[in-house]
């Protein structure tokens, strides 16, 4: 079983084992700094050693090191152990300094943190020499060998394809075939019994046409034979992380599970919107002073703060979103446009902002006011939503659900500032729809750490 779902997305199993056993690691840095530091006997397991070991995991997620979409080098991957390795032992340290009982020992962190980050790097080493990729990879069959087939062909990231590996495609009678002819498998009449031999994990239906020659028969017994099936979509869905809009069809949104609505959830949604907008609003406020003051030594006293624009939110309700002002004064003087890479109408100060993220802060304003939620698609321009709905299938639907900060697409698809971009990020704003929980919310907050530190998006 390659991965496994937390009410969503899905958790790849290689990472969930590298987790578990980065987490006993953790546990044990504190009895070993005390042992061979302080040559003090302090319990090897323990409510504070869990409790370090919990804030060391949660920040290794933040630094992006349980994505499967990590793409850093070794010294990318050195540097985000030693700031996750940093900042969990200091808020192990505060929570140590504020409640002394939970027994985590305040005399050894610097040891403990140097042995923790000594022995995370030897996990990970042992484990990319040991732990062989392939093993946990699912073998798959694909029943179809035409266009739609051919969608999986093109997956080019490797990210998108750790999760499996296709042992071959199975023409469909009267299908034109898309895919190359030395990946095309004959199994015969006995579906099962060809599944069972090869060793086959799955069947994905491809199929271009379902409406004549569909194995209704065969996949039932498959199904009831060991072999699970699975439809492209969904396929699709779970190892890329978003809605493919090439093989998507409205059939598939009406009867796919997920696309919740429902009283329970706005009412957790708003309550977690409303507690995060209030905690981070009295630990940022010193930030969005400074953030006032440099837009007013720099540009002068009567330069405006605040960049008030219109977006389209919920429903396609349109509200005033509110951020600091990072570009000048006439940068929109003629008409909307896309903002780039390199803008030369951002203002020095306001291309730190933009890097840091600081430039988003009012928009806990909007969060609070109900504009927005913490967590969702990126609000767009009233001027570029008439015409990507017109041109993009399924735009609309991205409206269903409040706008975010933060968001799925921001952590999985860099800066884009065109239509293209704007289709590709669709697919993963139409998962985020499908899939949003309060669960999934905080993963993303807490992934959205890396895109601050280390400039992802922008």
């Amino acid at each position: 079983m390659p991965e496994l779902r937390v009410m969503a997305p899905m958790v790849r199993l290689p990472l969930l084992v590298l987790a578990l056993l980065e987490g006993l690691a953790f546990m044990a840095a504190p009895w070993a700094a005390a042992t061979t530091v302080r040559q003090s006997a302090i319990p090897l397991w323990s409510t504070g050693a869990l409790i370090y070991a919990l804030a060391l995991s949660i920040s290794l997620l933040a630094m992006g090191l349980y994505s499967h979409r990590q793409r850093a080098r070794l010294t990318g991957v050195v540097l985000r152990c030693a700031a996750a390795v940093l900042a969990g032992s200091s808020v192990a340290g505060v929570l140590a300094f504020l409640v002394p009982s939970v027994g985590i020992d305040r005399a050894s962190f610097i040891p403990a943190a140097v042995m923790s980050i000594l022995l995370l790097l030897l996990t990970r080493w042992l484990f990319d020499r040991v732990v062989d990729d392939e093993m946990f990879k699912r073998h798959v069959l694909m029943l179809g060998a035409g266009k739609r087939a051919f969608s999986v062909i093109k997956l080019r990231r490797r990210s998108d394809q750790r999760g499996f590996m296709v042992h071959g495609y199975v023409a469909s009678p009267g299908e034109v075939v898309s895919v190359p002819e030395d990946r095309l498998v004959v199994p015969g009449a006995d579906l099962l019994a060809y599944c069972q031999t090869h060793m086959i994990d799955e069947i994905v239906v491809a199929m271009d046409d379902r409406r004549r020659n569909f194995p209704v028969h065969t996949l039932i017994e498959a199904r009831l034979g060991g072999i699970e099936v699975i439809d492209l979509v969904d396929f699709l869905e779970r190892e890329t992380g978003k809605v493919r809009l090439d093989v998507l069809n409205p059939s598939w949104i009406i009867f796919a599970p997920g696309f919740r609505r429902n009283t329970l959830r706005r009412l957790t949604n708003r309550l977690f919107d409303l507690a995060i907008s209030v905690v981070l609003l009295s630990l940022v406020w010193p930030l969005m002073v400074f953030a006032v003051l440099a837009i007013k030594f720099t540009e002068g006293l009567r330069a405006p703060i605040l960049y008030r624009q219109v977006r389209v939110g919920l429903d396609g309700e349109l509200f005033s979103v509110l951020k600091f002002r990072s570009m000048r004064v006439d940068a929109e003087s003629g008409r909307a446009q896309w903002a780039a890479k390199q803008d030369p109408r951002v203002t020095p100060v306001g291309n730190f902002m933009r890097k840091t993220r600081i430039d988003e802060l009012p928009q806990l304003i909007n969060v609070l006011r109900g504009d927005m939620s913490f967590v969702g698609p990126r609000p767009e321009r009233p001027e570029f939503v008439k015409g990507l709905e017109q041109r993009i299938p399924y735009y609309r639907e991205r409206h269903t659900v409040k706008p975010g900060i933060t968001g799925w697409a921001q952590l999985c698809y860099p800066y884009g500032s065109s239509e293209d971009d704007a289709r590709e990020k669709l697919q993963f704003d139409l998962y985020y729809v499908k899939n949003h929980t309060l669960v999934f919310d905080l993963m993303i907050m807490v992934q959205t750490a890396e895109v601050v530190l280390w400039g992802k998006g922008r």
